[in-house]
């Protein structure tokens, strides 16, 4: 079920519809279903694991390879 981003060309309202199957879309405003399909800004991850973290890098006071507040430099 693929989400769509519309924007209504009777009332200019833009949203985002969950489409199902050979549904009809309407606009949640105005209830026209003369729609522009917008096009969506998606989310996107690099390559490798998305439980891959990554380790903090040395504290900027001392240096100590574990990372900021590892220290006992206050």
């Amino acid at each position: 079920m693929p989400l769509f981003e519309y924007q209504c060309k009777s009332c200019s309202k833009e949203f985002e519809l969950l489409v199902r199957g050979s549904e009809t879309p309407a606009c949640p405003a105005c209830r026209s279903t003369e729609l522009e399909k917008r096009l969506s800004v998606f989310a996107a991850h690099g390559g490798g694991s998305s439980r891959e973290m990554s380790a903090p890098g040395p504290c900027g006071a001392c240096g100590d390879p574990r990372g900021p507040g590892a220290c006992s430099i206050n």
